[in-house]
């Protein structure tokens, strides 16, 4: 592994005194942000935020080291990933570095039953929903176009186009209650995304239709370079007013709120209710992608002050101080997390090459015209490099 990811995967440890005194970021300890485990790896008590906070009031230790062993593994296979992408075994990886709570939280709030729509960086999701990591990087190794059933989990392809995707969790989500099951639909996206029209149009359908759906927003407060500021002049959560549904923003590094909230909005989802949006207040601690320089327009002072609230150093802080969580438990996660890196290093390692001629395969069901001759076409192509290698 390369020195950078290594870093990042390793477990958190003790909290310094520097990172105590990092300033806040802009949203922090509001009234209207739901948290419930404070970035000093406190309980939160807040009477304005109880009809939340009773949906974790009963969690025990071993959940919350369960919780705990999701993030530090998600985390290590996704600084897996970029090292892998930077030795030239991927194509491309879009971390999601400082976003385990968000999706650790929300991941393990679905049911079985509730069917994920995400868009290509909520691998700890993917890892909620039992999807087995390796099968996140083919696509992004080029060898395949998904690489798992989206049936058998509940957990749809990653959607590369921005925004699509919570179009198809409404028309999902208004069949799921045109059948009239008592499941759910979650769809995740990201700031970027909400400005998109596809997001607009699925707010307008799931209202109309009081469909049972959950929108997932994870505010990681950059759309690659485009800061939030320059998108919205309210709080994202604030704008399901406007459709006639309930938004509400959460601490998106606690992973105890975003569990919270997210079973929540489920329930009120599976009542017959209609849907929710709920804005994950988080952080990209890496590059948007592998392809982005994120130095090129945001400050280190800034990350630096969401170093400081880390999701997996605050729950870490509290296992120690409130539980009977000890060195053991961290010592074989460490070990477990090690070999998880080098697993997905192997496997990714043995993918097969692809048929190059079979992306003309599944594009029309009876065949095309077009499609035939551009395989032609591919096909002298290739031909032609076997040639040139005879006649040398």
């Amino acid at each position: 592994m390369t020195v950078d990811s290594t870093a990042a995967a390793r477990t958190p440890r003790k909290r310094t005194a520097a990172k105590k005194s990092a300033k806040k970021s802009p949203g922090a300890g509001t009234p209207d942000l739901v948290q419930l485990l404070s970035p000093e790896g406190e309980r939160v008590e807040n009477a304005a935020h109880a009809e939340y906070a009773a949906f974790v009031e009963d969690i025990t230790a071993e959940e919350l080291r369960g919780l705990y062993r999701d993030m530090v593994l998600t985390r290590r296979f996704d600084a897996e990933a970029t090292s892998l992408q930077r030795q030239g075994e991927l194509g491309l990886w879009a971390s999601l570095l400082g976003q385990e709570a968000a999706q650790i939280g929300s991941g393990r709030a679905t049911r079985d039953d509730d069917y994920v729509f995400p868009t290509y960086r909520e691998h700890g999701v993917a890892w909620c929903r039992g999807v087995d990591p390796t099968n996140l990087l083919g696509m992004f190794r080029g060898v395949n176009n998904g690489g798992w059933d989206p049936n058998s989990n509940n957990f749809h392809l990653y959607t590369i186009v921005i925004g699509s995707q919570t179009l198809h969790a409404t028309g999902y989500a208004m069949g799921v209650a045109k059948d009239g099951a008592d499941s759910a639909v979650i769809a995740y996206f990201g700031d970027g995304a909400s400005s998109q029209g596809d997001v607009a149009e699925s707010f307008t359908f799931s209202a109309v239709y009081n469909a049972p759906v959950v929108f997932f927003c994870q505010n990681n407060q950059w759309a690659i370079s485009e800061p939030t500021e320059k998108q919205t002049r309210v709080p994202l959560y604030q704008r399901a007013q406007g459709y006639g549904f309930p938004g509400v923003r959460v601490d998106g590094n606690d992973v105890l709120a975003c569990l919270a909230v997210t079973k929540w909005a489920l329930e009120r989802a599976r009542r017959g209710e209609g849907p929710t949006l709920v804005e994950a207040f988080t952080y990209r601690m890496g590059a948007h992608t592998t392809s982005d320089d994120p130095t090129k327009y945001r400050a280190d002072e800034e990350r630096e002050a969401w170093e400081a609230k880390d999701p997996i150093l605050r729950l870490r802080t509290y296992l120690e101080s409130q539980t009977d969580t000890d060195e053991g438990f961290f010592a074989e996660l460490e070990t477990e997390s090690e070999a998880l890196g080098l697993r997905v290093r192997e496997a990714v390692r043995a993918m097969p090459d692809p048929d190059r001629m079979a992306i003309f395969e599944n594009a029309y069901a009876d065949g095309h015209s077009l499609v035939d001759e551009e395989r032609a076409q591919f096909a002298a192509y290739q031909a032609s490099f076997t040639d040139a290698e005879g006649g040398n």
